[in-house]
């Protein structure tokens, strides 16, 4: 694709002063967890010793009160997403399964993510972390499913996990970014739609655009759990500073009621800006590892979701993105939410990646390209000048690193009487571009 280059757009964008920006530190008290191996290790156990073979068709009493056979396989459902100390967490359900005298096996459970292939989903854990040789443990990517029926509809499950004698799930608890229940991302999604691979996740979001994603996704959880031996998960909540906050084992009676508490708590801890509405918003990096939608929809104010409104708060007249990640490796899913961009974005997004989460979703606008510019320069000066009438001394504007790091920030002066208490101011900068990309002086 062909874009225009600078001088043209120079032609068309006038130069201007940027604000001054204010370095903020902003960390209220949030709860962590002092130990995440004994504590992941504590609930892993807990979690299996509470499993009796469950209610599913294939539970068997005949191989004692797990009805799991001995040496028997236990699939884990790993995904996709930048969850802080998800290696030792997933190391010590490992460890448990073994202690048992059980086989663990490692199924990704990211519905389409990596590209919906399998080396694609391998690579996406690795980016994680998560390898076989750190695991020291097998992974099964393969993207075949089985169909399960439910009143005429079905379900897709991973095959690899389905071959399993049994299936546990481990993942973060947190708000979604596409819809609002008594659960949202978490366990109960992981089994309905992760697990679900490209089919399943295809077919849940198409039918959860016309009758809500909460009861189809209820619905498909209780089909797996009728038909498969689901022994549960563990749920992880992340403070503000995405550290672990806390791991509740789950069991599979237990969901998804169950992730409601656990949802408010999430909620309570999750890391937001502490602005009800702003003139341009600048985000330095989008990408899967920060969210499913590249930023957190939460954070910036903005599903575009048919048939879904928009959070009450934040407003945002202007959403500007200068980058991706490095552990996305071009995926790119969610640059439509923004307003602006650079040609250097646009040019290392990987649309076979993006379009396969898009087509699975329905979220096609997330995935639709906004204006590109050739230079952050001309990307923010777009941003800020296209809202009314442009006041350096006036603009609200907040510069963040991407949406889940929002300990410290920048902002415009114009926004200092707006901090709440907790907030502390630490500096004073200057922006600069050099070359088009942009430079933070301090200034005394």
């Amino acid at each position: 694709m062909e874009f225009p280059d600078s001088e043209i757009i120079d032609g068309v964008l006038d130069s201007i002063r940027f604000p001054r920006f204010l370095d903020v530190r902003y960390d209220p008290e949030t709860p962590q967890c002092e130990d995440v191996d004994a504590r992941a290790r504590t609930e892993a156990d807990r979690l299996l010793d509470s499993y009796d073979g469950g209610d599913s068709d294939r539970a068997d009493g005949d191989h004692g009160d797990s009805g799991i056979p001995e040496g028997g396989t236990i699939a884990i459902g790993l995904g996709s997403r930048g969850i802080t100390d998800i290696l030792p967490v997933a190391r010590a359900t490992i460890e448990a399964v073994r202690a048992r005298g059980f086989e663990p096996v490692i199924v990704p459970a990211m519905g389409s993510h990596g590209g919906a292939t399998p080396e694609g989903q391998v690579e996406t854990l690795a980016g994680l972390g998560l390898t076989e040789e750190n695991l020291e443990c097998a992974i099964d990517p393969r993207m075949e499913t089985i169909e399960l029926r439910s009143e005429g509809e079905s379900v897709h499950f991973a095959q690899a996990a389905r071959e399993a004698d049994a299936v546990l799930a481990v993942n973060r608890i947190k708000p979604h970014t596409n819809f609002e229940g008594h659960f949202e991302s978490g366990l109960t999604k992981m089994f309905a739609v992760g697990l679900g691979k490209q089919a399943g996740a295809r077919a849940i979001h198409e039918r959860a655009l016309t009758e809500g994603y909460v009861p189809v996704i209820a619905e498909a959880l209780e089909t797996i759990q009728r038909e498969i031996p689901v022994i549960g998960g563990l749920a992880i909540i992340e403070n503000r500073r995405e550290e672990i906050a806390t791991i509740e084992a789950l069991a599979s009676r237990d969901l998804p009621d169950g992730e409601q508490v656990l949802l408010d708590r999430a909620r309570e801890y999750m890391p937001t800006l502490p602005f009800s509405s702003l003139d341009a918003l600048i985000v330095e990096r989008i990408g899967k590892d920060v969210s499913g939608t590249g930023v957190d929809t939460n954070v910036i104010g903005r599903y575009r979701v048919l048939n879904a409104e928009d959070p009450a708060s934040p407003e945002i007249d202007r959403i500007c993105v200068l980058g991706l990640t490095e552990a996305t490796h071009g995926n790119g899913m969610g640059i439509g939410l923004a307003d602006v961009t650079t040609t250097l974005v646009a040019n290392a997004i990987d649309f076979e990646q993006v379009y396969a989460n898009a087509l699975t979703s329905s979220s096609l606008a997330k995935a639709s390209l906004p204006v590109a510019l050739p230079t952050d320069e001309q990307a923010v000066t777009a941003a800020l000048t296209s809202v009314g009438t442009y006041d350096p001394e006036k603009s609200e504007v907040a510069w963040i690193r991407d949406s889940s790091h929002l300990s410290s920030f920048r902002i415009s002066e114009a926004l200092a009487d707006r901090l709440p208490a907790e907030a502390e101011i630490v500096g004073r900068s200057e922006l600069t571009f050099e070359d088009g990309e942009p430079n933070f002086e301090s200034i005394e």
